[in-house]
């Protein structure tokens, strides 16, 4: 499932870039902390590049119906219950916050968002301290772990575009043992205040007071988002640092290949557009919805008129229509 997923994610973004993935411990428990922006995405983002087999907490609303709760839980995900879930709900935390536990003491690895939901602003919001949680239980039932904290800045282009491109930004572990039980309150607050100040070095950090004529600034400079350092360097600097990146010229084939892509998968394309996009809520989810036909419909239907072709002409029209959508799919993604 995952070499599937890295897969559609080549064809999806542009780029991905990764830094520092090589400092990550192989055979220590590791609990990944990572900013939230572009919904489902940013957990395959670090499920396919951070070289774990990880677990991650997920808000339990999105495993409402049984078919998607078992994909989910198929992929590691465990569902954590908030107060909008109901207060009732909240008990069953427990049991997820146990079996975390017991995962870190068998040196695996998890993830958790700590913002505690999504957002595409470029900004690092308060972190919860759902996290410090975790940790605490974990160090008082298994005293002798030590635990690799690193967190991870994702940054995204225009994360509701395609094609887009992504760095995912690891950022330098803090190990934490039982010395962090003496004083609770004081490591709570320490814990908060390490990791995001990490995050805020990791990815593009726009205060609030202001945020829309920044976030505006940085536009018109057309700074490289994917340069979380620069840009938070041209923001503290105000904007005295700044220079301002040329545009791209836009390549004039592109837009063909694109349209010559929607003609070779045009159900699909049909089934995004009036059936998918219409019905999403939240713009975050955007990408996801886009990314999730992109690997179930889009297959499936290739498949399809590969048979059709086969069975009505010769099997050398599949192959070359399989092929035609492969190139036309590079093109339009990577140019």
């Amino acid at each position: 499932m995952r070499a599937y997923l890295r897969l559609g994610l080549f064809f999806y973004f542009k780029k991905i870039e990764t830094v520092n993935v090589e400092t990550i411990p192989k055979n220590e428990p590791v609990l990944f902390l990572a900013n939230h922006q572009n919904a489902l995405l940013d957990a395959l983002l670090i499920a396919t590049k951070n070289g774990r087999f990880s677990y991650f907490l997920t808000r339990a609303s999105v495993f409402n119906k049984p078919l998607i709760s078992k994909i989910l839980k198929s992929l590691q995900m465990l569902p954590v219950y908030r107060i909008r879930d109901g207060w009732s709900n909240l008990n069953k935390n427990n049991s997820i916050f146990t079996k975390s536990s017991k995962l870190l003491s068998d040196k695996q690895a998890i993830v958790i968002f700590p913002e505690g939901s999504h957002n595409l602003k470029r900004t690092v919001r308060p972190l919860s301290k759902g996290f410090t949680r975790i940790i605490f239980e974990t160090l008082e039932a298994y005293p002798d772990t030590k635990i690799n904290l690193i967190p991870v800045g994702l940054n995204f282009q225009y994360a509701t575009a395609f094609s887009d491109s992504a760095l995912i930004n690891f950022g330098q572990s803090i190990q934490v043992g039982s010395e962090l039980l003496g004083d609770k309150n004081k490591s709570v607050l320490q814990l908060k205040h390490e990791v995001s100040h990490q995050l805020r070095q990791l990815t593009t950090h726009i205060e609030s007071d202001n945020y829309d004529v920044t976030l505006q600034q940085l536009e018109d400079l057309n700074v490289d988002f994917l340069k979380p350092t620069v840009v938070n360097q041209c923001i503290s600097s105000g904007f005295k640092t700044c220079k301002k990146n040329k545009s791209k010229e836009g390549n004039f084939l592109k837009p063909l290949f694109k349209f010559l892509l929607i003609i070779n998968l045009c159900i699909p394309y049909i089934i995004w557009k009036k059936v998918a996009q219409p019905k999403i809520k939240e713009i975050e989810f955007t990408a996801t919805f886009r990314f999730a036909i992109a690997v179930t419909l889009v297959p499936i239907f290739v498949i399809l008129v590969m048979l059709i072709l086969s069975l009505g002409f010769q099997l050398q029209f599949a192959l070359m229509y399989l092929l035609n959508v492969i190139v036309l799919s590079l093109l339009s993604v990577k140019l």
